[in-house]
């Protein structure tokens, strides 16, 4: 149990996502510039200024779950499910774990918000009798890695991360330091949500974090100086982590090692990031140094990148300050939720599964939508086609509310 630095490697991927309900599908519309915005179909947005969301198209639960279990789950619990359904078959890991060292950490910023705004509905108009007993199970937030556990048999720890937009990184980079530790050898890790409904919606673009665009193509804008806003989006993605020396021992195929993670508080604003971007630099600084940076290696980053005005000049310093000024501009940056939209408690787990493919296939995602330079965002943002390079580091940042700051170092294994 006191063991250390044991390495920990990625040997299966799952994703339900605006542009794919499946990792193929999703990645082949990432590298092709394919968005997943459009109208909001769930609710009568006649009366919000925000009319555009990246919502998940033709998902059926059914292919994962009874109906007597869809009943009583709320959506972002089913789109965990299905991504660790997709993410355990393909790994094969399944009967070669002791249950007891299984573990489960998956994230979500909000959990089930959909049933809370449904059953209060009720409660308001029909009495507290019309309360469904499932109220409670379905609507909080650790009912995703419950529900994957008792899927899975998984004994060991079943925990969320609950780190607002970086909830998926953050429950990553628990996984990987359980395993790296010795407290588990494997960990079916990520992240889920699905806040696209009357009240979330509500919510976010009553604080002006939402962009009220109209035109699909012209909505989700990171790093473009037109940016005023992010998109809203909603799916799951799921990461089945293990040990080295087991995925070895049993032939697993390997996407590659998680070698680094850093995890900072900007301790500064429930919503605002510090305007010296040095919370989100040091979650940067710690992932580097953890993974062994030296400073020669050519660098992938998947950028935060939401389309905030804030976030992303903000995002902009911290690259520069981790990496200095000549690596920051020699780096590939880009951002996917131009095309997915915010996934929020799930976005650093599609981002996770983006740098892995970038390392697998050589082919970086581009930003876009960016036509507009921002002298305040002055990187290499990949407009807008995707590009191939040799990558030999990949990064993915995750800064949440509360001044979360997350960042996921993968390499080649």
């Amino acid at each position: 149990m006191n063991q250390i630095n044991r390495r920990v490697v990625v040997t299966g991927l799952g994703a339900v996502s605006p542009v794919g309900n499946d990792v193929k599908t999703s990645w082949e519309n990432l590298i092709s510039g394919v968005h997943g915005i459009g109208p909001i179909t769930r609710f009568d947005t006649t009366e919000y200024k925000a009319k555009l969301a990246a919502e998940v198209k033709d998902f059926d639960a059914r292919q994962y779950m009874e109906k007597a279990e869809i009943l009583r789950s709320d959506l972002y619990a089913q789109y965990a499910l299905a991504s660790a359904c997709q993410a355990m078959e393909e790994s094969g890991i399944e009967g070669t774990v002791d249950p007891e060292r299984f573990a489960v950490y998956f994230g979500s910023g909000i959990g089930g918000i959909g049933t809370f705004t449904r059953e209060h509905t009720k409660l308001l108009e029909r009495g507290p009798s019309r309360v469904s007993p499932y109220f409670i199970p379905m609507m909080i937030a650790n009912m995703g890695a419950g529900m994957i556990a008792i899927r899975f048999n998984c004994q060991g720890a079943a925990l969320p991360a609950v780190t607002a937009c970086a909830s998926g990184s953050n429950a990553i980079g628990e996984a990987v330091r359980a395993i790296r530790h010795g407290y588990a050898d494997a960990v079916i890790s990520g992240g889920a949500e699905a806040s696209i409904n009357e009240c979330g919606v509500a919510g976010f673009v009553n604080m002006k974090a939402l962009s009220v665009a109209e035109d699909p193509d012209a909505a989700s804008l990171p790093f473009d100086k037109r940016r005023a806003g992010f998109v809203i989006g909603e799916g799951a993605a799921a990461l089945v982590l293990e040990e080295y020396e087991h995925a070895v021992k049993r032939g697993a195929k390997i996407y590659g090692e998680v070698c680094g993670y850093g995890s900072t508080c900007d301790a500064y604003h429930i919503t605002a990031p510090l305007p010296d971007a040095a919370g989100g630099a040091r979650a940067m600084k710690q992932a580097l140094e953890e993974a062994g940076y030296t400073g020669e290696e050519t660098l992938y980053i998947n950028a935060h990148g939401t389309g905030t005005p804030l976030n992303d000049s903000g995002e902009t310093i911290a690259i520069k300050t981790a990496l200095g000024e000549e690596k920051a501009h020699a780096s590939y940056v880009s951002s996917t939720k131009s095309m997915t939209g915010h996934m929020l408690g799930a976005a650093g787990a599609i981002e996770a599964i983006v740098c892995l493919k970038v390392l697998e296939t050589g082919i970086i995602p581009p930003t876009i939508n960016l036509l507009e330079a921002d002298p305040d965002c002055d990187l290499n943002y990949v407009p807008n086609k995707a590009v191939k390079a040799d990558i030999d580091l990949c990064l993915s940042n995750s800064l949440g509310f509360g001044g979360h700051n997350a960042c996921l170092a993968f390499r080649r294994v």
